[in-house]
């Protein structure tokens, strides 16, 4: 009975104390500083499953292409009351914060309420397809269980009903 108390007592000491790193900001991670198009293309996804992007085919060779790779967005009307609607959709949600914000181009930082792990997502409208590019990685992890590719689908899903 006394080692079920202390594992009980472990387990609750290491979500405190995994709680507390999250309201601190030590599981935010870093800023990538290479974000952007470059050449008409968004950054690669992550190495390791926890990023999605509608470019990830682009990359050959690259060990998550098949894995990440999600559909572009429809644009709707014109691109840029598509981007509007879009930036619009994504100030509505908790824990959003638009970093960069021009007519082709749109960079958010998404954090959890909790354990404040930050995920960067990237939106581009590529003229020359007619569609909005778009990748969603995290800063920290291997695994994001799913939460960058749901995030794109729900924005895709709320776009097409506004």
């Amino acid at each position: 009975m006394q080692i079920v108390r202390w594992i009980g007592i472990g387990v609750v000491t290491i979500a405190v104390l995994a709680l507390l790193a999250g309201q601190v900001g030590l599981l935010r991670g870093s800023p990538p500083g290479d974000l952007g198009v470059r050449a008409g293309k968004l950054k690669p996804p992550s190495e390791t499953p926890n990023s999605v992007s509608s470019q990830a085919l682009l990359w050959a060779g690259h060990a998550q292409r098949e894995q990440a790779h999600i559909a572009p967005l429809a644009v709707r009307g014109d691109a840029s009351t598509t981007m509007a609607r879009l930036q619009a959709l994504l100030q509505a949600q908790p824990g959003v914060s638009i970093v960069d914000s021009r007519s082709d181009y749109l960079y958010v930082r998404c954090e959890t309420r909790f354990m404040k792990f930050v995920d960067d997502v990237e939106f581009w409208f590529d003229a020359s397809s007619g569609v909005i590019q778009v990748r969603s990685a995290s800063r920290l992890g291997r695994k994001d269980f799913g939460v960058n590719r749901r995030r794109i689908e729900d924005l895709r899903e709320k776009l097409a009903t506004s």
